[in-house]
């Protein structure tokens, strides 16, 4: 047995993610399974590289974010423990506090469709998580180096941990690229996004009597609660406004 340096954090819900995987980054493979990350590494790269555990733990919360962003779920991302396994089986271990737990729930319904030989035309579960794939990809190249692509994610996840002002988050994205490309029309032109899309956004948050909304003191009348739909539509608005962002920013 080889000396190895074992890096492990916990997350909360522990099935956050569809299917366990695994990453390459930073000259390490980062195993994600069952509420538990795990990256083995040679001890001469992990001590040549004082910020790599702080750089792994940027590239897992980025990772998380995108999660986040794609199934509107909060998550809890522990920091990680660290393990030094030595080839005369000592161990030197630094103790985390455990990441707490978050009720979630949710029903997707997944279909596949084949054609009359039995193979595979569609398959909804395949497609979700290759989009997820390649918004991950994207959130990790650009939400760190990019003040207005951070500023967007923590909007978003502002919108899911913070549910009574969830449209005040989300219409924070649309005036974050308003104010970055000057103007309404030119971030819509630069990032080919609808104006009725746009539009209706602006209305959920500014003009509808909603709770979560942004203008609550000044609407005559009773307030109500945005319904389910109306917060599923400006939750892909935003999204949409974000992945649009970023894929600016890949081709630049």
């Amino acid at each position: 047995m080889e000396d190895i340096v074992l890096l492990e954090w916990e997350f909360s819900p522990p099935d956050y993610f569809e299917e366990e995987f695994c990453i390459e980054h930073d000259h390490c493979q980062l195993v994600i399974k069952e509420g538990k990350v795990e990256a083995r590494i040679d001890p001469s790269v992990y001590d040549q590289n004082h910020k790599m555990r702080n750089s792994l733990h940027e590239f897992l919360n980025n990772r998380f974010s995108s999660e986040e962003l794609s199934s509107h779920k909060p998550y809890e991302l522990s920091e990680a423990s660290e393990t030094r396994l030595h080839a005369d089986g000592r161990k030197d271990v630094t103790i985390f506090g455990k990441a707490s737990i978050i009720s979630t729930s949710s029903l997707t319904v997944d279909i596949i469709i084949c054609d009359k030989n039995g193979n595979i035309l569609s398959d909804s579960k395949r497609d979700r998580i290759q989009k997820k794939q390649e918004l991950a990809q994207l959130v990790g190249d650009f939400s760190s180096g990019d003040s207005v692509a951070t500023s967007l994610m923590a909007s978003y996840k502002a919108a899911v941990n913070d549910p009574d002002n969830e449209l005040v988050h989300l219409y924070e994205i649309r005036d974050a690229l308003s104010k970055h490309f000057l103007d309404e029309k030119s971030a819509r032109k630069a990032l080919n996004l609808k104006k009725a899309d746009w539009s209706y956004l602006g209305k959920l948050a500014n003009d509808e009597p909603l709770k979560q909304g942004r203008h609550r003191g000044k609407s005559i009348g009773e307030l109500r609660d945005a319904t389910e739909k109306e917060l599923d539509d400006a939750r892909n608005i935003a999204r949409k406004f974000i992945e649009a962002y970023l894929i600016y920013l890949s081709k630049k």
